[in-house]
């Protein structure tokens, strides 16, 4: 039971500007680069121009000659101090989810899971791998050096596509990874699946290509390691969705006791899940600090960042569904290869896309096979959605091409598959089990809203202008997940202050506003006089981080706790100093109040008595807290749809996006406004990698053809529309503040909506398939085809 008085201000729901806008807009952030610490070094990492090689030997000879040169060091000097490879860990037990079979080793296919050598040892696995340091008292130096050094390579066949790498006699990347997998899993029934299937009426299958995607975020990676001689400790400076698992995986990698290790996260430009996982330039610069006696700092520029930071995507995926003549899906059937490039970092995508396949569709039968490939590539590891939007792509272009076949409307076509609330608790096919969403009010909103009624009239304008019209609509459902551990402490601090230590920290989404709003319901104090303590783990014991929506879901409940165990002590200590009985105390507007009196005290009041008299006295506490750990699943599953409506102008190929609609259940909303800018800056990438982005490598031999801005495709603001978003819900019992997760609702049905407008406004020219990104010149071509034909 909570003491909340109904006329206490609700901050919780308000669309609140943020409050660290003020500090980030004005320059005042403080992000990895603006530090600089005493007597500071600088690196420069040497990189492989080959995307798979055997290293005969390094000559640093020159290099350590060099003016300003401290030291150079290689894989063989890390080694030599008793360093260990990074152990990502990329199948985490905490991935897999609760109610599906985890990827599990098998005599034909081991699960990959070989230390990644923040420096290569013997051999390198793609273009960019470092194989030296140096570190300089300048930048300038450092540079001029790392052109000195002579590394002395054996090329070796490389391979960058997944088909051609598991094919028989491919180049092997790895020894344990027979045939270049790295992991194998299977999901559902396949038996059920193979006996619906046999008796299908209708057989819809094709083959669906998710491109590989760099992760272009405003600010580029960095990082500053010091190291403490007389404390023996490690400090290292940098921008992360997670520092708590920075420090774990930098303790591992140093092979030290993880609390001689100290990590700091400071404002982070953009995340966007490849800044979970260390990086390998984070364990060199730390561990060089030791070496060199002094502190190492290094950022990267824009052309490293193209070879070396974590992509996203890359997967191939052939799938059919069985359906009967009146459109009710009976199965379903995916064979998926994901692209985890060289080094085996992270195979989240491939636990999560499984999950959400069958969408928002009541489809009695499932079965999926995932496999992880490895391949001469930079390693890929979740990028906002891991999977989520790729399945979502998957059945609902599967869902639009069955429409055409059948001659069914797509709307009627998903309609009559739908799930509907009456079937809650629903389990799917793929093991997730739903609490709620109403599916087909969500859809019949965002086509309300959209006014897809009136599309065929405005189609007929636009063909009087000599333009393509099309529209095309995605349902998705999500299954987050996110590291399973997290904890909150709050302490109401004599001065008129609540500060609030999180495991988790932003990358950008606005915790300082968010959670505020939910402190300050809870306590009934001003947001503003909550202060938060994030990304330092001295202060923050216990953290998963900030992903897969996790934040809010965790730390949002965890603060629930930690406030109603500090409103439970504070009404014993007010009892005792206003003399009155605590169970006839009013609580209203941060007051403990006496019934029919004056005589009231403010949790501030309360704090500073505390402190006063001692702990035994009043709370059995020093101080006037509340703290709140938690580890486990808490699943929900955020709903929603999206319409995408655009125009081509079929002489040039070129696409605008005229309309975008988006309804999302991400379940009760904290701060709406800070929500529509999530969806907002998910529907831009989904959008970006629809008709714009792909990291493209050169045939055979690897070599990275997009390397900068000048080859790779943004969206830009003058590319899109403005965007109607809405948000709907429809309540979970599965979280205290009815919370179900909005930082990947915008991405996850994006790129199928965009895709089933394209083709639709293509489909009269007879153009039935492209592969994404859909940039004019591939538009041209599939006119100019489709008109030969």
């Amino acid at each position: 039971m909570t003491d909340r008085n109904p006329a206490l201000p609700r901050y919780v729901g308000q669309p609140l500007p943020r409050f660290e806008d003020l500090r980030l807009v004005r320059g005042r952030g403080r992000y990895t680069d603006d530090f600089a610490l005493p007597d500071q070094t600088y690196a420069v990492f040497v990189r492989s121009p080959h995307t798979h090689a055997r290293i005969r030997g390094i000559d640093t000879g020159a290099a350590k000659r060099s003016a300003g040169v401290l030291a150079v060091f290689t894989g063989a000097d890390y080694l030599a101090d008793g360093c260990k490879g990074i152990r990502h860990v990329p199948v985490p037990r905490h991935t897999i989810h609760h109610d599906q079979p985890a990827f599990t080793s098998t005599a034909s296919c081991p699960v990959l899971d070989e230390p990644h050598f923040p420096l290569a040892i013997e051999r390198v696995r793609h273009m960019g791998e470092a194989v030296a340091v140096v570190v300089a008292e300048t930048i300038f130096a450092a540079r001029d050096a790392a052109e000195k050094i002579s590394v002395d390579y054996e090329p070796l066949p490389a391979v960058t596509d997944v088909r051609e790498a598991i094919a028989p006699g491919a180049p092997l990347l790895w020894e344990a990874a027979r045939n270049n997998i790295a992991v194998e899993g299977e999901f559902g029934d396949r038996a059920t699946t193979e006996t619906a299937f046999a008796a299908a009426e209708i057989l819809i299958e094709h083959v669906f290509r998710s491109q590989r995607i760099v992760n272009s975020q405003m600010e580029p990676r960095a990082a500053i390691g010091s190291y403490d001689s007389k404390a023996d400790t490690y400090l290292m400076i940098a921008g992360s969705q997670g520092a708590v698992r920075q420090r774990e995986y930098l303790a591992q990698a140093l092979n030290v006791a993880l609390e001689h290790v100290h990590v700091v996260c400071p404002d982070v430009g953009g995340g966007f899940g490849p800044r979970s996982n260390i990086y390998a330039e984070q364990v060199v610069v730390t561990w060089a600090a030791r070496r060199v006696g002094r502190p190492v700092r290094w950022t990267s520029d824009r052309s490293e960042a193209f070879l070396t930071d974590y992509q996203g995507r890359d997967s191939l995926a052939k799938a059919r569904i069985a359906l009967d003549k009146s459109g009710r899906i009976r199965a379903l059937e995916a064979d998926i290869l994901f692209n985890v490039g060289g080094l085996p970092v992270s195979y989240v995508p491939l636990s999560n896309a499984p999950r959400v396949i069958a969408g928002v569709y009541d489809i009695a039968a499932a079965h999926l096979r995932v496999r992880g490939v490895m391949t001469n590539s930079a390693p890929t590891a979740p990028y906002r959605g891991a999977g989520r939007p790729e399945a979502t792509f998957i059945i609902e272009r599967l869902l639009d091409i069955a429409a055409t076949r059948l001659g069914i409307d797509r709307i009627e076509l998903r309609r009559r598959n739908l799930v509907a609330r009456t079937q809650f608790p629903y389990r799917a096919a793929t093991g997730i089990n739903i609490d709620s969403g109403d599916f087909l009010a969500n859809m019949n909103q965002a086509l309300s809203l959209a006014d897809w009624a009136g599309f065929a009239k405005r189609r007929e304008h636009t063909a009087a202008r000599g333009r393509l019209a099309g529209i095309g609509l995605a349902n998705y459902i999500e299954s987050p997940v996110g590291a399973p551990h997290e904890r909150v402490q709050a302490t109401i601090l004599p001065e008129g202050v609540v500060e609030v230590v999180v495991g988790t920290q932003s990358t950008g989404q606005g915790h300082e506003t968010s959670f505020a709003q939910v402190m300050a319901d809870e306590l009934g104090v001003a947001p503003d006089l909550i202060h938060f303590v994030t990304g330092d783990t001295r202060l923050v014991a216990v953290g998963g981080g900030s992903h897969s929506d996790r934040s809010m879901r965790f730390a949002g409940a965890l603060m629930l706790e930690a406030s109603h165990k500090i409103r439970d002590r504070a009404r014993e200590a007010a009892a005792a100093l206003l003399e009155a009985d605590a169970a006839s105390l009013v609580f209203k507007n941060g007051l403990y109040q006496v019934p029919g009196s004056n005589r009231s005290l403010s949790l501030f009041d309360i704090a500073r008595a505390i402190e006063a008299s001692g702990a035994e006295k009043l709370s059995g506490a020093e101080k006037l807290s509340g703290e709140a750990s938690f580890t486990g699943r808490m699943p929900t599953h955020p709903t929603g749809a999206a319409i995408c409506e655009l125009e081509v102008d079929p002489e040039t190929g070129a696409i605008e996006i005229v309309r975008y609609t988006s309804v999302d259940d991400v379940g009760q909303p904290i701060n709406p406004l800070i929500l529509h800018g999530q969806v907002h800056g998910g529907i831009a990438q989904g959008i970006g990698q629809a008709l714009f982005e792909i990291a493209v490598h050169e045939p055979h031999t690897g070599q990275v053809l997009t390397g900068s801005f000048m080859d790779y495709a943004l969206p830009r603001a003058d590319t899109l529309p403005s965007f109607e978003v809405a948000l709907a819900e429809d309540p979970t019992s599965r979280h205290p503040l009815r919370v179900k997760g909005g930082g990947e609702s915008g991405i996850t049905p994006s790129l199928a909506c965009v895709m089933n407008a394209l083709l639709h406004a293509l489909a009269p020219l007879g153009v039935t398939d492209l592969e994404m990104p859909a940039t004019p010149a591939r538009v041209w071509e599939a006119i100019r085809l489709a008109r030969g034909k």
